[in-house]
C-alpha cells in the first residue's frame, strides 16, 4: 500500500488539497509583502545615490525621454549654462544645440536607441547669455521590463576652455608669431589645395607671388631688430589691404572641421622679409600683375621711428597654367621668377615664364589704352549693309566698333574680349548705341527714312541691370523713331538665362524696338523656349554660309533654319555671303535678307553716304 494511503485513508486527494493550499498562501503573503518593502527601500536608496551624485556632480547630467523631452536636469545646467530647470523643462532638449549640429546629436540620439549604446560626442550648446560653449557627451540607455529603449542617461562636460587652448596651439603652429599671418606651413598646405584642385577642374588658375622687401636686411641692421619687426607688421598690414576683397588673410584653423572651407586664396610670411600671396581663381595672367601693382603703390613711404622709410619690393610671379609635378615647384618657381626681378634692378615684377610675362604686361597695357580711348572718344563706328536678296536693296546697316588707335583702326576682335573681362564694354557699348541712333536719326530726317540700324549687345551689357533704361534714355534723348533700331543678342546669351531674357526682351520690345537673334545655330536652344522669345528676326551664323558652296550639310542646316524661322513667323538674315552662289541658293530658300563682301565691306558715315546715293542712282 503507497505510503500516502496510510496517512489519509479514504479521503480523495483534491478535498485534502484545498486546505493545505489555504494554509500555504497564509505562510507566504508576509513574506511577499517584506520582500516588496525590501526592493522599495532598495529603489528609494539607489534614487536617493543617484540625486546626491546628480546634485554634487561637475558635470551637467539629464534624463530624457526617446522624444527628447527632458525629465530631470542636475544643477550643473544652472552653474554651467545659466538655465534654471523650469527654464529648461519647457523647452525641448534640441533647442539650445546649436543649429549646425542638431542633426548630429539627433542621429547619434537614434542610433543609441537602435543599439542600446551611447558613443562620446561634441557640440555646441548656447549658454543663457548668448555665448556657445563646447560640450563632450556620454549617453547610456534605461530599458523597460520589455527590453526596449525608454529612457536616456545624458551626461555632459563643458569642454570649451579645452578646445580654445588647443585652437590656440594650433592656430600658433601654422602662422607666424610676429605678423599673425599664415606661415610656411599653412601656405603649403593652401598651395596643395589649389594644385590639387586644378587636377579635379582644367578650367581652374591661380598664381603664385613671392614679395621680398628690397633693401631690408641692410635697414634691419642700421635701425635694429625691434624697428624692424615694426616695420614687418606694418609691411604685411598693407599688403592684406592689396589683396582683393575676397582673399584671406588669416583664419583660425580650428575651424576647419566643422564645415569651414578653406579660400582660394592666403598671404602668408615665410620668414624674414618674405611674403608669399596665393591668388585663386584667375583669369588671366594680368590679374597677378594688378596685384603686384597694388603692392608696389602700398609700399610707399613709411614713418618708422620719427623717420620717412621708402620700400620696395622684387615680385616673382609663377602661374598654374605651367605644367608642374608639384605643388612645391609653384613656390621654387616664383621665388626664381622673385630674384630675377632683383637682378633686373628691383623695385619690378617678373614673371617665371617669360613669354606669360610679355602677354600679361600686353593685356594690362591693352586694358589701360582702353580705358583712356573711351575717356578720349577715339573709337569709330562702321556700317555693313543688310540687303534684301531679292531686290538688292539695303535696308538698313549693322553697326561695328573701330578703334582709332595710334594711327591705325583696330578690329574688334583685338579688344572686345579685353573691354568684356574688365566691365568696359558696358560704357563702350552705350556709346556704340548712342552713335547708331545718331546716324539713324539722321537718316530718319533724309530721304533714308526706311533705313534701319543693328547693334550687337555683348553678354556683360545684356547683364547690365541698366541696359533697358538706358535704351529708353537714348532714343528720347536722339528723337529716333524706335523701330529704326534693332538689337541683336546671341543665342549664347539667349540660352543662358531663358527666363530672365524673355523678360529683358519683353521690356525692350515694349519700347518698340526690333529684336534679332544672332550667331543662330551656333549655341543649344530650345526650340520650346525660342518661342517665348519676343524676336523679330533670325540671323544665320556665316559659319553655315560660308561652306554652302562645297557642303551639302552647310546648306541643308541653312535650309532647315529658314524653315524654322518662317514657321516661328520670323525673317532671317544670313551673315556672311561673299559668293552669288551663295546669295543664290539663299533666295532659293526664301531667305529674306544678307550681308557680307559681296555687297560691301563695313563703311564709315561718308562710306555709307556713298551707298544710298548709289542705289537712288
Amino acid at each position: 500500500m503507497p505510503l500516502y494511503a496510510v496517512f489519509l485513508g479514504n479521503t480523495s486527494l483534491p478535498g485534502l488539497l484545498q486546505p493545505i493550499m489555504l494554509w500555504a498562501s497564509l505562510i507566504t503573503l508576509p513574506l511577499l509583502i517584506y520582500q516588496i518593502t525590501r526592493l522599495k527601500a532598495r529603489l528609494d536608496r539607489r534614487e536617493e545615490l543617484f540625486r546626491l551624485i546628480s546634485e554634487n556632480a561637475a558635470d551637467m547630467i539629464a534624463l530624457v525621454d526617446v522624444n527628447g523631452r527632458r525629465l530631470y536636469n542636475s544643477p550643473a545646467y544652472k552653474k554651467i549654462l545659466g538655465y534654471s530647470s523650469r527654464e529648461l523643462g519647457a523647452t525641448s532638449a534640441y533647442q539650445q544645440i546649436h543649429p549646425d549640429d542638431v542633426q548630429k546629436v539627433k542621429a547619434a540620439t537614434a542610433e543609441a536607441r537602435r543599439t542600446g549604446v551611447g558613443k562620446r560626442l561634441e557640440y555646441r550648446v548656447r549658454h543663457k547669455n548668448g555665448s556657445w560653449l563646447v560640450l563632450e557627451s556620454t549617453a547610456s540607455v534605461i530599458r523597460n521590463a520589455k527590453g526596449q529603449v525608454e529612457k536616456m542617461v545624458i551626461v555632459n562636460r563643458d569642454i570649451t576652455e579645452r578646445r580654445m587652448a588647443e585652437q590656440k596651439l594650433e592656430h600658433h603652429a601654422l602662422h607666424d608669431g610676429l605678423t599673425d599671418l599664415p606661415n610656411r606651413a599653412l601656405f603649403l598646405d593652401q598651395l596643395h589645395r589649389a594644385f590639387d584642385r586644378t587636377k579635379r577642374d582644367p578650367t581652374y588658375k591661380f598664381a603664385v607671388l613671392f614679395v621680398d622687401i628690397d633693401g631690408f636686411k641692410v635697414f634691419n641692421d642700421t635701425m635694429g631688430h625691434v624697428v624692424g619687426d615694426s616695420l614687418i607688421v606694418e609691411i604685411g598690414r598693407r599688403l592684406a589691404n592689396c589683396v582683393r576683397l575676397e582673399d584671406v588673410v588669416s583664419r583660425p584653423a580650428g575651424n576647419a572641421g566643422d564645415g569651414f572651407h578653406h579660400a582660394d586664396e592666403v598671404l602668408a610670411r615665410l620668414g624674414g622679409d618674405e611674403f608669399t600671396i596665393l591668388i585663386g581663381s584667375i583669369q588671366d595672367p594680368s590679374d597677378a600683375i594688378r596685384v603686384a601693382n597694388r603692392i608696389q603703390d602700398a609700399l610707399g613711404p613709411f614713418t618708422v621711428a620719427g623717420r620717412d622709410v621708402f620700400i620696395s619690393a622684387s615680385i616673382g610671379v609663377a602661374l598654374s597654367s605651367t605644367p608642374r609635378a608639384r605643388a612645391e615647384d609653384l613656390l621654387r618657381d616664383a621665388d626664381i621668377a622673385m630674384f630675377r626681378a632683383k637682378t633686373l634692378g628691383k623695385s619690378r615684377c617678373e614673371f617665371f615664364d617669360q613669354e606669360m610675362h610679355t602677354k600679361a604686361v600686353r593685356q594690362l597695357e591693352l586694358e589701360t589704352d582702353l580705358r583712356r580711348a573711351i575717356e578720349d572718344h577715339e573709337f569709330r563706328l562702321h556700317f555693313q549693309p543688310i540687303v534684301e536678296l531679292n531686290t538688292g536693296h539695303t535696308v538698313g546697316f549693322e553697326a561695328l566698333v573701330r578703334w582709332q588707335r595710334q594711327g591705325c583702326l583696330i578690329f574688334p576682335d583685338s579688344f572686345i574680349g579685353a573691354a568684356e573681362s574688365t566691365g568696359l564694354i558696358v560704357p563702350l557699348g552705350k556709346w556704340v548705341l548712342q552713335e547708331a541712333c545718331r546716324q539713324a536719326q539722321l537718316w530718319q530726317e533724309s530721304n533714308a527714312q526706311s533705313l534701319t540700324v543693328a547693334v550687337n549687345i555683348s553678354p556683360k551689357q545684356f547683364a547690365d541691370p541698366q541696359l533697358v533704361s538706358d535704351v529708353k534714355d537714348i532714343l528720347a534723348e536722339v528723337h529716333v523713331n524706335p523701330c529704326k533700331l534693332h538689337l541683336e543678342i546671341t543665342e549664347t546669351v539667349a540660352m543662358a538665362d531663358p527666363e530672365k531674357t524673355r523678360d529683358i526682351l519683353s521690356r525692350l520690345k515694349e519700347l518698340g524696338v526690333g529684336i534679332c537673334l544672332d550667331d543662330f545655330g551656333t549655341g543649344h536652344s530650345s526650340l520650346a523656349r525660342l518661342r517665348r522669345f519676343p524676336i523679330d528676326v533670325l540671323k544665320i551664323d556665316r559659319s553655315f554660309i560660308s561652306h554652302m558652296d562645297s557642303d551639302a550639310e552647310a546648306r541643308q542646316i541653312a535650309r532647315l533654319i529658314i524653315e524654322f524661322a518662317h514657321t516661328m513667323d520670323l525673317r532671317v538674315i544670313a551673315e556672311g555671303i561673299e559668293t552669288s552662289t551663295q546669295a543664290d541658293e539663299l533666295r532659293t530658300s526664301r531667305c529674306e535678307f544678307g550681308q557680307g563682301y559681296l555687297f560691301s565691306r563695313p563703311v564709315d558715315h561718308s562710306g555709307v553716304t556713298r551707298l544710298i546715293a548709289t542705289q537712288r542712282a
